[in-house]
């Protein structure tokens, strides 16, 4: 489908308004998505369409996932979670997961940074170079 222009105006002004403190509010969220619903303005498909992608960036921008070989120590994942906190600000949700695959190091994706300090990234960039 095709968004137009005032349809992404009105998405991101309504975006705009659900957010409390920079941060996305759900009861807010649900209640803007129940009033155009209601109100079925022109465009409204559009207009949620659009706003449902802008919601999914922003809570994509606000979930970390820390993956790592083994179970890290709880004041290692203390650390990385001000780190994290520090970096992209409050409200960051940190998700720790152990994947043996990467043999060691940590590979951390917060939206669309990824930071890949992983034993197998840097063998898989050993093996291009060759």
């Amino acid at each position: 489908m095709k968004i137009g222009k005032q349809a992404r105006r009105d998405a991101k002004h309504l975006f705009n308004s659900c957010r409390v403190e920079g941060l996305l509010d759900e009861n807010r969220v649900r209640q803007a998505v129940q009033q155009v619903i209601a109100q079925r303005p022109r465009g409204s498909a559009a207009i949620l369409s659009h706003f449902h992608r802008l919601v999914k960036l922003d809570i994509a921008r606000r979930t970390a996932k820390v993956d790592s070989a083994v179970a890290l120590p709880e004041n290692l994942r203390a650390g990385i979670e001000s780190n994290l906190t520090r970096r992209y600000g409050a409200g960051v949700s940190v998700a720790f997961a152990r994947k043996p695959e990467l043999i060691g190091g940590l590979r951390v994706q917060v939206g669309s940074d990824v930071y890949d300090g992983s034993v197998r990234a840097r063998l898989n960039a050993l093996a291009e170079n060759f």
